[in-house]
């Protein structure tokens, strides 16, 4: 009896799977309805992703009593999305786009109340060991971004992409303007003030993974999936894989560079600029307000990034976020510390170009990969990403006790020029 109810369920996957093979109406229906319900979770997601850098630094300050380590959750944050990264695109790679992101979701949210809790009983060690589960949520609000890719057209690629990212500004800009409320609410039951954002994390996490739970099916990487092996048994073009396949190699390549070094920048100049406004007496909530900004700019522009990518090419926008985030270094390394209007101007910029970094480099990445690999190969992809991220945090504190904000933003600004001799050398 059970073997035929597993014949049956197996025989009713595959139908179900041939109808959309068999109907371009059916995918594009699941595509649209792919990037809603991700743009549902992305909300949720932001607010759970900005909760954790507006104030990881402040907690880990408080708790440790200097300023050499400030740039350590954002470090450790970024070193545990790494591993996370890893891990959701090898299960969506195996089970599908809904198992992989709704696990890594969850996972984020139990780091984030292990954060709680670090504050509640003061131990330094529970708080990194968090910071670095919490990191899964980092790792999987990111890795969403691909998902509603599985069924665009080439053309369509960098729109999606921007579609799912732009829906995390709701949440990711709420986020740090929620620094004080959930302080206060904190307070009020008994827990830190600075552990209420991550009270706000842990609830959005959660929820995060459970819309993708219920609402991603059936999934599309699995659909995808079906499609191309559809196309592949239908078309004989083996020469032309062949050289497809030199291409991607070198697509893969440049579009991790430049994911990474956009990371890099961003982070290290993000982490500090909330010690950086301390230090010259700002409240909280002026950091909150920066931040905001920060994480809108990330976002927000998402949509017309992504046309932009679309029409103008891959290339033009790489070489749009290099100067962007060099122009963000020198506004935030020559700007007063008491001056707010300059630093939301100087984190703005950083986001935006973050942001054309991000989505030209994962239109690449899409482009040059094929669904039978395309999961994993993200994944490992956005590891790099998250490492290069760990280490412009951790480096960001040292570099600032050592010497100056001046000096870290400059860094950052300079730094980001190199994505410019990366893309013309893709090119030729």
């Amino acid at each position: 009896m059970v073997q035929k109810d597993s014949v049956k369920a197996l025989e009713a996957q595959t139908a179900l799977l041939q109808s959309y093979v068999d109907s371009s109406e059916k995918q594009q229906s699941l595509y649209k309805r792919t990037l809603f319900v991700v743009s549902i979770s992305q909300v949720f997601g932001g607010a759970g992703l900005a909760a954790g850098v507006t104030v990881g630094a402040l907690l880990a300050k408080q708790m440790l009593g200097t300023d050499a380590y400030a740039g350590l959750p954002s470090a450790l944050l970024t070193l545990g999305s790494a591993g996370a990264a890893l891990f959701v695109g090898r299960l969506s790679q195996a089970f599908g786009r809904r198992t992989g992101l709704t696990t890594g979701f969850i996972i984020g949210g139990v780091g984030a109340i292990g954060v709680i809790m670090a504050a509640i009983i003061n131990s330094v060690f529970l708080l990194f060991t968090s910071l670095l589960v919490y990191g899964a949520g980092s790792a999987t609000n990111l890795q969403a971004r691909y998902a509603g890719t599985d069924l665009a057209n080439r053309k369509q690629r960098a729109t999606a992409i921007s579609m799912t990212m732009v829906f995390t500004t709701f949440g990711a800009v709420a986020g740090p303007n929620l620094v004080s409320v959930m302080g206060n609410f904190a307070m009020s039951i008994g827990v830190p003030s600075l552990a209420g954002p991550f009270i706000l994390g842990a609830a959005a996490y959660i929820l995060a993974g459970v819309v993708l739970f219920i609402m991603l099916r059936p999934d599309p990487l699995i659909i995808a999936r079906s499609i191309e092996a559809a196309n592949q048994e239908s078309s004989d073009k083996g020469h032309l894989a062949a050289s497809e396949q030199t291409e991607n190699k070198r697509g893969i390549f440049v579009g991790a560079t430049i994911m990474v070094l956009t990371q890099i920048v961003m982070v290290a100049i993000m982490t500090m600029t909330p010690v950086h406004m301390m230090h010259h007496g700002h409240s909280l909530g002026a950091v909150g307000l920066v931040i905001g900004f920060h994480i809108g700019a990330m976002y927000l522009p998402s949509l017309v990034t992504g046309v932009l990518v679309d029409k103008l090419g891959r290339t033009a926008m790489a070489i749009a976020a290099g100067t962007t985030l060099l122009l963000a270094g020198l506004v935030s390394a020559f700007a007063p510390g008491d001056s707010i209007v300059l630093l939301i101007i100087a984190l703005s910029l950083l986001g935006l170009g973050w942001n054309f970094g991000l989505i030209s480099g994962t239109a690449l990445i899409v482009d040059s990969t094929s669904t039978a690999t395309r999961a994993k190969t993200q994944g490992s992809i956005d590891v790099f990403v998250a490492l290069s991220g760990a280490a412009g945090g951790a480096m960001s504190g040292v570099i600032v006790a050592g010497s100056s904000f001046l000096t870290l933003s400059f860094i950052g600004g300079v730094l980001s020029l190199l994505l410019i001799p990366v893309v013309v050398w893709s090119r030729r």
